[in-house]
């Protein structure tokens, strides 16, 4: 309570790049909103948009490489058998494409490229999504709710965030695990 009688609230804003909390009179609040809408999509949501894209983006390329060499790898395996009796070089050669194909495909495994190539566009997209459901005005945001878009858009974040810490958690409890 103030000296006045009224019932305060702490109100928090972003004002110059910086976040500012003051403390209001309860029924005030309502005419501030904690960053200004145009603020948090440039510098948060379209900021994560593009770098789920880029991240999408990058493991798409490096899982098809390594997937493309490991083809091309694994088919001139029984090509090249055929000629195994033709040179001393070729048994080599394909023992060497062997271990090549098994070392691909274990990078592949080992930095997860397809899962996180899937699960960085789908967050990606599902951004986009809701940044244009918020823009258009449809459901749920017919009254550019701001604070649901946030809502939203931290909750998907977040949850992304959330389930790679327990893949990582997961790792090392499984390593604590055959160690033992």
């Amino acid at each position: 309570m103030s000296e006045d009688g009224h019932e305060n609230a702490l109100k928090t804003y972003y004002k110059g790049g910086i976040y500012i909390s003051e403390t209001v009179q309860k029924g005030q609040i309502e005419e501030y909103v904690s960053m200004p809408v145009h603020d948090y999509i440039k510098t948060r949501l379209d900021d994560q948009i593009t770098w789920y894209d880029n991240k999408s983006i990058s493991a798409q390329r490096k899982y098809k490489r390594l997937q493309g060499a490991e083809i091309v790898l694994a088919a001139m395996i029984p090509f090249l058998s055929g000629y195994a009796d033709k040179h001393w070089s070729i048994p080599f050669a394909i023992s060497l494409m062997g271990t090549l194909v098994v070392i691909i495909a274990a990078l592949t495994r080992l930095g997860k490229y397809h899962e996180n190539w899937i699960e960085y566009r789908s967050i990606c997209e599902l951004l986009k999504h809701e940044k244009y459901l918020y823009l258009t005005g449809t459901s749920p945001y017919e009254e550019r709710n701001f604070q649901l878009l946030v809502q939203r858009v931290e909750s998907f974040i977040s949850s992304e965030n959330f389930n790679w810490s327990q893949l990582a958690t997961s790792t090392d409890e499984k390593k604590k695990h055959i160690n033992r």
